[in-house]
């Protein structure tokens, strides 16, 4: 018997991946900015929606007056590259059991 209990559209793994690899280029593109400006700007510095939606109140790192805070932007966008990276490879994968 076949029951496996979850229906595959292949249409929603599709627009999965493409979301993944637009968010990892996105990221990458970030960090590589960020290497060749020596700023980074924050992609979450607040916690009220407001200012997470709006452009002009995100905080700008930059490497040589605030290191710490810099390298910790560079490595949050690092994972989620490498995370949207792995998602796009894998896709939305579910084991047979």
């Amino acid at each position: 018997m076949k029951g496996s209990g979850s229906v595959h559209i292949p249409f929603l793994d599709v627009a999965y991946r493409i979301v993944a690899i637009a968010l990892s280029l996105s990221c990458g593109r970030r960090v590589w900015y960020g290497l060749v400006e020596r700023k980074i700007t924050s992609f979450n510095n607040g916690t009220d929606i407001l200012d997470w939606l709006l452009f002009w109140s995100r905080q700008v790192f930059h490497r040589d007056t605030a290191p710490v805070r810099y390298w910790m932007e560079m490595g949050m966008q690092i994972i989620a590259m490498v995370a949207c990276l792995v998602a796009a490879i894998i896709g939305w994968w579910q084991p047979n059991a």
